[in-house]
């Protein structure tokens, strides 16, 4: 074998072992990258969820558009972990919590179960569910912090990562005062799941996000207000009764 011909197969052989190498580390690093995907949303492969939605509140069963729309983007993810889903209308979900993964849409107006939710894991948060004044409607009490609606201008969305012990799988809620606010919290999921994972690992938070000029922008124009986890586990103070002083 003259020198050019060992030189070719040298060559076809560091080649090979660079690509095998190569893919190798690639292949490793999604592996890692799948399986703190997986875990950040509790959904190993073959596993299942559930996905709760609410009922559109102008019609009697009908699921809004733009809570749709947020189930398809959360349905990419769980396809992107393996596991798979069951949608559920929020008045015939019996599930206990923490015995799968669990994402709820819509405010406590139209989901039961997201009322729930919020009663029991969230008792700092307080949601204007009364008819009248319209204008009030969707209101947003967080603490000592009101956080009001306008609509198609500025609107909120809670974004929620719950668990209730270890080995617990998570429950995630998109509480959004309008159904539009709901696909922009599951976007922003979507969008910006690996940074969450690192910042709060399998803790739970929970996010106060605000949607801006959807009615120019849709969902995309999303900003993070606060992490408001803090505020949203400690139950509100309770309003002391106003106080009668007796007349003669």
């Amino acid at each position: 074998m003259n020198d050019d011909i060992r030189n070719i197969v040298l060559g076809v052989l560091a080649a090979g072992v660079s690509a095998a190498l190569g893919w190798l580390t690639r292949t490793h690093l999604w592996r890692r990258r799948l399986r703190r995907k997986q875990a950040f949303f509790g959904l190993p492969s073959n596993s299942g969820c559930l996905l709760v939605v609410n009922r559109d509140a102008d019609t009697e069963a009908a699921v809004h558009r733009y809570d749709v729309a947020a189930l398809l983007e959360l349905a990419a993810l769980i396809k992107d972990c393996g596991a798979h889903s069951e949608i559920v209308q929020h008045d015939i979900a019996r599930q206990g919590f923490g015995e799968r993964t669990e994402f709820c849409l819509g405010g406590p107006y139209s989901n039961r179960r997201m009322a729930a939710h919020l009663h029991s894991m969230l008792p700092g948060v307080k949601v204007n569910t009364s008819p009248e004044p319209v204008s009030e409607r969707g209101a947003f009490r967080i603490g000592s912090e009101r956080y009001g609606v306008e609509p198609g201008v500025t609107e909120y969305v809670l974004l929620a990562r719950l668990t209730v012990g270890d080995g617990a799988r998570p429950v995630f809620l998109f509480c959004g005062q309008r159904a539009i606010t709901n696909q922009a919290a599951s976007r922003y999921l979507a969008r910006h799941h690996e940074k969450l994972a690192r910042k709060h690992g399998g803790n739970s938070f929970c996010l106060l996000l605000k949607v801006v000029n959807a009615q120019v922008y849709g969902p995309d124009v999303v900003e993070l207000v606060a992490d408001v986890t803090r505020a949203a586990r400690e139950p509100a103070p309770a309003v002391a009764p106003a106080s009668h002083r007796a007349t003669d």
